[in-house]
């Protein structure tokens, strides 16, 4: 699909254009620093589809908008630094034949698109549908490049969780540029106080697992219904009562399973003390799509269940005490 990019700020053009390469299908065609030059290129050179700025110098975009939607109709996404602040242009610009608005990506410290990227890939993805430029095999997994899904640490645990998982967490800087879930057997009642006790034994943010929110780096969350936590195909979350008859809820293996399955980013899979088996199958799972794996070992485990059932499926690339998790972890993430 060939895409335009009407921008007249350096970093928001280039953010815009450094997720966009990240898929192979999408050309970037040409790019404007203002409504007026758009339209002259669109006249010469018509995209499949135009990302549009809003607020530019010589020609704004509901302008440009306007005039390209009259001379050299073509897909016009408005891409704003805030769709809410700039409510009232998005709705003209609509009025005139812009298809939808989004909010600009954010440039990350270290020159990548940290913000708003995945949210972007996904619109041009709806959007190429809509125009018919998008193949039969176009789903959302080729709209979400590894290069914009953050590193995750998923971590199962159980019997004697709380204090390992405490250990754990507090080993992690507070700058780690990772995402991190977990999945502990507790009753939802209890869901929440953990989670508070945890965000003391740490400098991370530990919260309660909301569904429909996506993971977020430097962001810790647990799992906090008697229903089974999984990742969705967008990479937000929900709760499910599926599978009804599995003895353990929340599941570890059903979260493992799901981020196996929509992950596509790099990963961590940590499995803790525990009674029973839940998580093992789910390890074997990661280490099978290429993440680290890694179990807690008997001597440190106050129930050596769960660790020895992943121990035994050789589901483990690893196999470490308690307190040399978080350091491998960390080597892995970064």
């Amino acid at each position: 699909m060939k895409i335009a990019i009407v921008n007249d700020t350096l970093i928001a053009a280039e953010a815009l254009r450094r997720v966009l390469v990240t898929v192979p299908e999408y050309e970037i065609v040409w790019i404007a620093g203002d409504g007026a030059e758009a339209v002259e290129k669109c006249a010469r050179n018509t995209p499949d589809l135009i990302l549009m700025d809003l607020i530019m110098p010589v020609m704004d975009g509901v302008e440009a908008t306007r005039l390209i939607m009259k001379q050299s109709p073509c897909a016009i996404l408005l891409v704003t630094s805030s769709v809410t602040g700039n409510a009232g242009r998005v709705f003209e610009a609509m009025g005139y034949g812009a298809l939808d608005a989004i909010n600009t990506p954010i440039l990350g410290l270290m020159g990548n698109s940290q913000s708003g990227g995945l949210e972007l890939l996904k619109t041009i993805s709806k959007v190429a549908r809509l125009i018919g430029k998008s193949n039969s095999t176009s789903i959302f997994h080729s709209a979400t490049p590894k290069s914009l899904t953050p590193p995750l640490l998923a971590i199962g645990s159980s019997t004697g969780g709380p204090q390992a998982l405490a250990t754990l967490l507090s080993a992690l800087p507070a700058n780690l540029s990772a995402a991190v879930a977990i999945v502990q057997h507790v009753d939802a009642e209890f869901a929440p106080g953990l989670a508070e006790w945890l965000s003391q034994k740490t400098n991370l943010s530990v919260s309660v697992a909301v569904p429909d929110r996506p993971l977020e780096v430097g962001k810790v969350v647990i799992a906090a219904t008697n229903d089974h936590l999984v990742l969705q195909s967008n990479l937000t979350l929900k709760y499910t009562k599926e599978p009804l008859d599995y003895p353990y809820r929340p599941s570890v293996d059903s979260f493992f399973n799901s981020v196996a399955e929509y992950w596509l980013g790099k990963g961590v899979a940590v499995l803790l003390t525990g009674m029973g088996k839940d998580g093992a199958k789910g390890l074997k799972v990661l280490r099978s799509a290429g993440w680290h794996t890694i179990a807690q070992d008997r001597a440190s485990s106050v129930v050596y269940g769960m660790p020895k059932a992943a121990a035994e499926l050789d589901a483990a690339v690893q196999i470490l005490s308690i307190e040399a998790i978080a350091p491998a972890c960390i080597k892995y993430l970064v």
